[in-house]
């Protein structure tokens, strides 16, 4: 824990003094506007598939996200947060697509800009629901001196909006997770620039020690059910671990209704 903290007060020194070279909006402009991140193109067919909101128009689907979007803000701006997490009990909720379309709803917010990490570092999948592959991504940027600005894209088609992609699956991931880089990373993003939230989609809360591992780190966190399907006690459990952090609320996801 104290190598987490020396890492935290670090980064605040790096960005006090102006060191950092994580550098992709101009503030001074607006609307905001991107120089050095590197814009990717989608597959609007692989978008579509995945039910991603700005492939599919607008309808029910889109609306229940925009209905989230402002509510997570408004939750966010009362606490002053900036950074959120999105994360279920275990595998197979949906909170991946829950978390893009989560993101792309808040970056419609003419104020804000958006960052979706994908930490799930043993099963980094973001990427796929653009139907793109990026080079780098965060795994490769915890273990080597890529700069950060290598690891982070731009979705042509979404304005306001970069992601920050898992890259190759790490076995060690719990370990990555909560080392010093990694906290050191949230810090960094979240105080950079005003008016941005960043979403870190996280793997399911019980069977691994990822998510207990850089929760600390986070703001607050959202938990993402399956309607009919995540368990009562799974999800005591999952709240019970995430104490660490704000818990802002569930997502119920797939519903029948």
């Amino acid at each position: 824990m104290e190598k987490i903290k020396q890492a935290l007060e670090r980064a605040r020194n790096e960005r006090a003094g102006g060191s950092g070279h994580y550098v992709d909006l101009d503030e001074n402009d607006s609307p905001v506007k991107y120089s050095t991140t590197q814009a990717i193109k989608s597959s609007n067919k692989i978008m579509q598939e995945s039910r991603i909101s700005t492939a599919l128009g607008h309808d029910n689907y889109t609306d229940a996200f925009n209905i989230l979007g402002i509510q997570v803000i408004q939750r966010m701006e009362e606490h002053r947060w900036t950074t959120l997490a999105i994360t279920s009990p275990t595998g197979g909720e949906g909170k991946t697509t829950a978390a893009i379309n989560l993101a792309i709803s808040i970056a419609k917010e003419v104020e804000y800009s958006v960052i979706l990490v994908d930490a799930n570092l043993r099963n980094p999948k973001v990427h796929e629901f653009f139907g793109v592959q990026p080079k780098y991504g965060l795994c490769d940027y915890l273990r080597s001196d890529i700069e950060l600005s290598d690891v982070l894209y731009r979705p042509e088609e979404i304005e306001h909006f970069i992601i920050l992609p898992g890259g190759v699956p790490l076995l060690n991931s719990s370990e990555m997770m909560g080392s010093p880089k990694m906290c050191g990373l949230v810090e960094t993003l979240k105080d950079h620039y005003p008016k941005r939230i960043i979403l870190f989609v996280l793997p399911p809360v019980l069977g691994t020690a990822d998510a207990m591992s850089i929760a600390p780190c986070i703001d607050a966190s959202l938990i993402v059910i399956e309607d009919d399907v995540t368990k009562e006690s799974d999800l005591k459990q999952a709240v019970d671990i995430l104490s660490v952090t704000n818990i802002i609320g569930t997502v119920l996801n797939k519903s029948i209704y």
